[in-house]
Order: structure tokens, then C-alpha cells, then sequence
């Protein structure tokens, strides 16, 4: 007769094997880094692209990759936004509040979770959330971005001190830069005179990746506690502008760029939001010359955060913490740069906007593994729960990839759903990716004839065409996985709760749709 083993004994052992057999109880450290606008060729062991970044792709090397990791999707331009809120939270996009900008204090965040499991919790970099949200959510951290005060620039970006009590006001802000003798100063932000401008240089100020890992490097080397730490590493690189010391940018010169097969000068239809900020940061047609320049500019970013990142990852070594640390590496989005004759990420297609690079590392992590389980951002909460032998809070409703990498399952989902405002839907099963748009119809016209807006469908066979250039929609062939494809999207709709979020945009995404053929 088989003995059937407990799930918790099952885990037990697992994790004690996962770990190299180390004494139940010695917690891991947790360094959870998150790059900003960074898609999944974004590194060059996952997408194969030219892009030199030696230190993650040692990473994916020696740990856990989820080759198949989204995010959600987003209710407003700034994707980064929910996505960190996704993250934060473990919850999908349609259980956010409002756009994701603030996290309620019933949302438990994954920092508070590891605080209460005992850990120390720390930030160093990007926040995009509420104040309140990111003191609460911390025990301590360094210099901290993204809490208003926005100057787009990574050698110029205002930063704060973080703070206890949440008390971040713009007159505390300030730049770092250079004197005469290359020694760092901080300046005041709110200065009414600012010599260099916004937009600094090398020359006259460190880049914010550098700033951020420096940083952390500090926390790593004088870290004395009993108790492990948690600490969330969230870089502004490689968002734009896509800056870089000179010696990152002379790798890639720009007229040998080679350009993705989904190139394209525009985009061949109107996706409803085509005209925003990030599609503003090239000119139209986007010619061959302009998106090598524009990927050129990434990998150059992309590299010297690699670099970054790898000196994170040494003072992890030379501080003796690496064997019992996990590092976990996720990016926030895709980013189009020139795919399908888009800029920004403010689309569903995979790796202009939803494809994200998630890999499981460290010198606690024993596996090597490449998986193809479908997951969400929100799904790396509860996995880093589940490897760290941390509760996972009632509030988080991502699900563990642990039954996945203890090989346990294939998959923990069937499917993946995406929305980018009320303009686009995605639906992945299997194969197939169907994507549905409407265009926004002119209310100002009461003539009967110029309310009824348009709708768009395409239909991509992502295993044999994953930079989606292919549209199979109109093939006959095609029609029966269409129909079903397309028949399935709605009744997903309603599972993941999407009709309940209109999001102040006037009309919904849904009740549009099915009134337009």
C-alpha cells in the first residue's frame, strides 16, 4: 500500500533539498531587483538579441527561469504604476485600487510580509506608489525616487531620504552631483538656480543605477543583524532617457544595430492610444535609422545596469551572504522601441508591452530550471512566500510557482488575460494569442453616424511567431481557433472580474465591444 506523504512534509523536504539541504529554520535573505521598462530580450540568455548582460544571464544560468511571465496589464499610461502595485500586492489588475497608485493598508505588501515573518525589510530606488504606503510597507531604506518632483533624467533625478513616517515634501528633495574634485554633493532640488539643467551628463552626476546599487552595496557590507533581510532593489533603468556613460554606448554602434523581425516604420492601425508620451519620444515614420538608434540607446542602459547588478551580486559574495540569499530579477514591462512601429508600452502585444524577464537565483537556489509556465507579476509575491517558508497574507490572490518548480505541475495557469485601458484586450491559451482593439467612437457628433468607433482583431501563433507579425486572422484556416479564441476571451472577461473596472474612462472596453462589429 503507497504512503501518501502530507503537502506541508512534501514542502518541507523540498525546500530542504532546494536549498542544499541547509537546517529547517535558516531563513534566506531576499534581494528582489526590478528594472524598469525592461522586456524579456532585454537579456540576452532569454531573448538571444545582442545585448551584452553577462551578470543577469548568470543568473538565469544558475537558477529558476519563467520564460513565460507577463504582466497584466494597465489602466493607465504609466504601466510601471499597477505593475509595482501587481508586485507589491499579489493581486491581479482588476483588484487594485484604482490604477494601483495607492496600496491600502488591507492590501498586506510582500515587504510586510517578510517584516512580520521576522525579516528586516528594506528599499533602495523607484517607488511608484502612495508615501504612506512605502513607510509602512519598511523597516529602513536609502535614497528613494518616484515620490513626485518627477525630472526625467537618470544623472539628474530627484531623490529623498526614506522616511519613517512617510514625510516626503518636495522642498526635501534633492540632486547629486560632482564638485571640482569628483566628490559627491547633494543639492537642493527646489534651488532656484540649478547650473546643469535637467538633463545632466557623466561628467556632472552619477547615473541613478549606480546611485541605487551603491546603495545597496552599502546595506549589503553593514548589515550586522541576527535576522535575515528582505530588500527591494528597484532600479529606474532602463526607462527612458535611455542614458548611458560613453563607453556603454561605443558597444553598440548604431548603423550595425540588427532590428527585430516585428519592426515596422508605424503601426498599421489606430490602437486607441497611439499618440501619448512615450510614442511622442521618436519621429513618425520610426525609419530604420531612428529604431537602431533607439535600440542602441537601450542596450547601452541595459548593459551598464547589468553591471550594476553585478556588483550588487559581489558584495552579496564578498560579504559572505550570497550562499543563503535568493535573488529574484523581474522587469516591470515589455517596451516596444521600434516594434510593430511603436515606442512605448502602452500595448498588449508580448514584447512591446507584457513580456517580462523573471528569474529565481542566488546561493540558496540548488535548481537549474527553464520553465514555460504561463505567470503573472502578481504570482512572484506568493512564490518568494512560498521558497522563503513566509505566510502568505489572506489579501494576495497571485498564485505560488512552487508546485512548478518542484515539478509537482506544469502549470498553475490555463491562460493569461491582458488590458491595456479600454482600448485593448489580449487572451493567450496554448499556442494562440488573440488580441481584440476598439477605437474610441467621436461622442461629440449626435448625427447618428460617427458614434459607432471601429474594432480591430488579430490572431498570432506566438509558438511559431513570437515577435507577432503574423496575422492569422483573416485566413480561413483560422476561422474555428478564432471563433473559439474569441467566444472564450468574454467568458474570461467576466472570470477575472473586468467589467467592474471602468476607471473613470467614460465607456468600458466590454460594452463598447460587443455593440461594434
Amino acid at each position: 500500500m503507497q504512503t501518501l506523504i502530507p503537502k506541508k512534509i512534501y514542502k518541507i523536504v523540498f525546500l530542504l533539498l532546494l536549498f542544499g539541504g541547509k537546517a529547517f529554520g535558516q531563513q534566506p535573505n531576499v534581494v528582489l531587483i526590478y528594472t524598469d521598462d525592461h522586456r524579456y530580450s532585454g537579456i540576452h540568455a532569454l531573448g538571444g538579441q545582442a545585448v551584452k548582460t553577462p551578470h543577469m544571464d548568470q543568473l538565469s544560468e544558475e537558477g529558476v527561469v519563467f520564460d513565460n511571465a507577463y504582466l497584466m496589464g494597465s489602466f493607465a499610461g504609466a504601466t510601471c504604476i499597477p505593475s509595482r502595485a501587481m508586485l507589491l500586492s499579489g493581486r491581479p489588475l482588476f483588484h487594485l485600487k484604482g490604477v494601483g497608485h495607492q496600496i491600502p493598508k488591507e492590501h498586506t505588501t510582500i515587504a510586510e510580509a517578510f517584516h512580520n515573518a521576522g525579516y528586516h525589510s528594506h528599499i533602495v530606488g523607484k517607488w511608484h506608489q502612495d508615501k504612506a504606503s512605502v513607510s509602512r510597507a519598511f523597516d529602513s531604506g536609502g535614497q528613494v525616487m518616484g515620490l513626485g518632483a518627477y525630472l526625467v533624467d537618470h544623472y539628474r533625478m530627484p531623490l529623498w531620504q526614506w522616511n519613517d513616517q512617510g514625510k516626503f515634501p518636495k522642498s526635501d528633495a534633492y540632486l547629486i552631483s560632482y564638485d571640482k574634485k569628483q566628490n559627491r554633493i547633494k543639492e537642493s532640488f527646489t534651488a532656484e538656480k540649478r547650473e546643469k539643467g535637467p538633463f545632466g551628463t557623466e561628467e556632472n552626476g552619477p547615473h541613478t543605477s549606480e546611485i541605487f546599487a551603491e546603495d545597496a552595496i552599502d546595506f549589503i557590507e553593514n548589515y550586522k543583524k541576527d535576522n535575515p533581510f528582505f530588500m527591494y532593489l528597484a532600479f529606474h533603468a532602463p526607462h527612458d532617457p535611455r542614458q548611458a556613460p560613453k563607453r556603454f554606448k561605443k558597444m553598440y554602434p548604431e548603423g550595425k544595430i540588427e532590428l527585430p523581425p516585428s519592426y515596422l516604420p508605424q503601426h498599421p492601425f489606430d490602437n486607441g492610444h497611439m499618440f501619448l508620451r512615450d510614442e511622442a519620444l521618436a519621429v513618425w515614420p520610426r525609419t530604420e535609422a531612428v529604431s537602431q538608434k533607439e535600440l542602441s540607446d537601450y542596450y547601452a542602459i541595459i548593459t551598464h545596469l547589468d553591471e550594476q547588478i553585478g556588483k550588487v551580486i559581489a558584495s552579496l559574495k564578498a560579504s559572505g551572504q550570497y550562499e543563503n540569499t535568493i535573488i529574484v530579477l523581474a522587469g516591470d514591462s515589455g517596451l516596444a522601441v521600434g516594434n510593430h512601429g511603436l515606442m512605448g508600452k502602452q500595448n498588449v502585444y508580448d514584447e512591446d508591452g507584457l513580456h517580462i524577464p523573471f528569474i529565481i537565483s542566488g546561493g540558496a537556489i540548488k535548481k537549474r530550471q527553464r520553465n514555460n509556465a504561463f505567470c503573472y507579476t502578481h504570482d512572484i509575491y506568493p512564490t518568494i512566500c512560498d521558497l522563503a517558508n513566509v505566510k502568505i497574507p489572506a489579501s494576495v490572490k497571485g498564485k505560488s510557482l512552487l508546485p512548478v518548480i518542484n515539478q509537482q505541475k506544469k502549470q498553475i495557469r490555463e491562460y493569461t488575460y491582458h488590458a491595456y485601458r479600454q482600448f485593448q484586450r489580449a487572451y493567450r491559451k496554448g499556442d494562440y494569442k488573440l488580441i481584440e482593439y476598439v477605437r474610441a467612437p467621436d461622442f461629440s457628433k449626435k448625427d447618428g453616424h460617427s458614434v459607432r468607433g471601429s474594432r480591430v482583431t488579430q490572431l498570432f501563433n506566438i509558438k511559431n511567431d513570437p515577435w507577432e507579425t503574423q496575422d492569422l486572422s483573416f485566413f480561413p484556416e483560422h476561422q474555428n481557433t478564432l471563433k473559439q479564441m474569441q467566444s472564450e476571451i468574454a467568458q474570461v472577461a467576466l472570470k477575472e472580474e473586468d467589467y467592474k473596472e471602468k476607471v473613470g474612462y467614460g465607456f468600458d472596453f466590454w460594452d463598447y465591444y460587443k455593440n461594434v462589429e
